[in-house]
C-alpha cells in the first residue's frame, strides 16, 4: 500500500492528518502556505483572512472536541485560532508529515487496465515546493484545500472608474480611509466588512438582492449557538420558535432598509452580526438595492437611483477549487462535486474531499468525524476488504437526506450545505459499519 496523499493543512487536513495517523494509515501531507492553519494563516497565500475576523461560531461548539482550546474568548480572533491549530498540530505530531511551501498542481490517475476506474491503480501527484517539481505515486489522496479561496467575482455592464477589490484581497480596513464605499453582497464576511469600513469611510453603502436573518451573538446572556444543544427540534417548530425568538432580540431587518427574506429561516445560512443593524440605525451605513451597471465613478442601480463610489467590495463569495484534478475524477456535475456524504465520489476511485460541507453549527468536529469514516474505510480496504467492499455497495442505493428537513436555497454556495444533526448522525452511523481502525501498522512519512 503506497502512502495517502492529503493535500491541505487547514482545520480539515490537520483532522485528516491527526486521524489518518491514529489509523496507522501511512500519509504525506502538502500545503502551500508555509505553516498550517489553512485560511486562519493571514500570512498563507491562499488565506482570505482579515485583521478583525473572529469566529462566527462559538468556540466550544466549533473546536476539536478532543483537544479544547486555550482560551476564554466566546469568539477568538484569527490569532488566536492559528495559534490553536499550531498547538493542535504540535500536541499529535502533525507537522513531521506535511511538505510545507509546497503547492500541488496536478492529480492524475494511474495507468489502469481496459475497464478498470481511473485512479484503481493510485494517483501520481505533482508539487512544486522549495526544492523545485516532485512527482509521488500514491494509493489514494485526500483533498483537503478548503472551500474558501477561489473568489467568485461577477461581471457588471459598463465600467467603474474607481477601485474594485474582493473580499479575499481584503486585509486592513484602511483601504476604506476617507472613500465613498459600495459593498455588493451581506453575506458574514459583507456585514463584518461594512462595519468595519464605517469607521474609516467617508461613506457606507450596502448593496443587496435578497433578506437575511439575523443571529445575536449572544441570547439570555450565552453564546447563541450553545442554546438547544440536546436532541434537536424537527425543522418547522425549530424556524417558527427561533423566528420570533430573533425578532424579540433584533427587530425586524426590514425595518432597517433589507428586503423581506423569500424563504424561511435556516433555509440559507444566517448572518450572525447584529452591529450591523446597530449602524444602520445609527446612520452610518444604508442598504441600497441590486446593482444595475457602472459608469464611471456612477453605479446606477436595479430601482433606478445610482451613487457615487471610489471603491466597490465585492463580498460576493467563493467557487469550490480543486484545480490540480479533472472535475470528471470528482463527480462535478453542477455547481459542486456530487458525492456519497459529501466525500466520497459514487466510483470509489481513491480520491476523498474532506471539508466540502457547510452548515450551521457543524464546527471542525464534524469534519474530525468525516475524516475518521475516510481513515476507518481506508483501514478496511487494508485489513477488512468485505466491510469496505459492503461500505461501497451502499452507494450504490438511495443516499441518505442529510437536510434535516430544511429546504435550503438552491444557491451555489448552498450546494453542499447540510444539517449538522442529520450529517453527524448518518456519519457516525456508517462509522459504526465498519471495523475500528487502529494503528496496526506504524505511521510513517512518504
Amino acid at each position: 500500500m503506497n502512502p495517502i496523499a492529503l493535500i491541505g493543512a487547514g482545520p480539515s487536513g490537520l483532522a485528516g492528518a491527526r486521524a489518518l495517523s491514529r489509523a496507522g494509515i501511512p500519509f504525506h501531507g502538502f500545503e502551500a502556505g508555509a505553516d498550517v492553519g489553512g485560511l486562519w494563516n493571514i500570512d498563507n497565500p491562499r488565506s482570505t483572512m482579515y485583521e478583525s475576523a473572529h469566529l462566527i461560531s462559538s468556540r466550544t461548539t466549533t473546536e476539536f472536541a478532543e483537544f479544547p482550546m486555550r482560551s476564554t474568548a466566546d469568539y477568538p480572533s484569527h490569532r488566536e485560532l492559528l495559534r490553536y491549530f499550531g498547538e493542535y498540530a504540535d500536541e499529535f505530531g502533525l507537522r513531521e508529515h506535511y511538505s510545507f511551501a509546497t503547492r500541488v498542481t496536478s492529480v492524475e490517475p494511474l495507468p489502469v487496465a481496459d475497464g478498470e476506474t481511473p485512479g484503481a491503480s493510485g494517483w501520481r501527484v505533482i508539487a512544486i515546493g522549495p526544492d523545485g517539481e516532485t512527482s509521488g505515486d500514491y494509493s489514494a489522496v485526500v483533498l483537503a484545500n478548503g472551500t474558501l479561496a477561489e473568489p467568485n467575482a461577477p461581471s457588471f455592464r459598463g465600467e467603474f472608474s474607481g477601485e474594485i477589490l474582493h473580499t479575499s484581497a481584503y486585509k486592513s480596513p484602511k483601504v476604506f480611509d476617507g472613500r465613498r464605499v459600495l459593498i455588493i453582497g451581506a453575506g458574514n464576511s459583507g456585514c463584518d466588512i461594512a462595519v468595519d469600513a464605517v469607521h474609516h469611510a467617508a461613506s457606507v453603502d450596502l448593496s443587496v438582492r435578497r433578506g437575511y436573518y439575523f443571529v445575536p451573538r449572544y441570547l439570555f446572556g450565552r453564546p447563541s449557538d450553545t442554546l438547544n444543544q440536546g436532541r434537536p427540534l424537527p425543522a418547522p417548530i425549530k424556524q417558527f420558535i427561533d423566528k420570533r425568538v430573533l425578532q424579540a432580540f433584533t427587530g425586524d431587518p426590514v425595518r432597517f432598509g433589507f428586503p423581506k427574506p423569500d424563504y424561511r429561516i435556516y433555509e440559507s445560512h444566517p448572518i450572525v452580526n447584529t452591529l450591523i443593524l446597530n449602524h444602520l440605525g445609527q446612520g452610518d451605513l444604508r442598504i441600497v438595492p441590486d446593482l444595475d451597471r457602472f459608469d464611471g465613478s456612477t453605479v446606477h442601480f436595479s430601482d433606478g437611483t445610482s451613487g457615487e463610489y471610489d471603491l466597490v467590495m465585492l463580498a460576493t463569495g467563493y467557487h469550490l477549487d480543486y484545480p490540480f484534478v479533472d472535475r470528471e475524477h470528482l463527480n462535478w456535475t453542477a455547481a459542486s462535486p456530487k458525492l456519497y456524504l459529501n466525500m466520497f465520489p459514487p466510483s470509489f476511485n481513491g480520491l476523498f474531499v474532506l471539508g466540502m460541507i457547510e452548515a450551521s453549527g457543524i464546527g471542525w468536529q464534524g469534519r474530525a468525524e468525516q475524516a475518521e469514516l475516510i481513515a476507518a474505510y481506508l483501514a478496511a480496504q487494508r485489513d477488512a476488504p468485505e466491510a469496505a467492499a459492503a461500505f461501497r455497495s451502499r452507494a450504490d442505493a438511495a443516499w441518505p437526506d442529510l437536510s434535516g428537513g430544511y429546504r435550503y436555497l438552491g444557491l451555489e454556495r448552498m450546494s453542499y450545505y447540510v444539517n449538522k444533526d442529520a450529517y453527524r448522525r448518518t456519519v457516525k452511523k456508517l462509522l459504526g459499519t465498519l471495523p475500528a481502525a487502529s494503528a496496526s501498522k506504524q505511521t510513517v512519512s512518504a
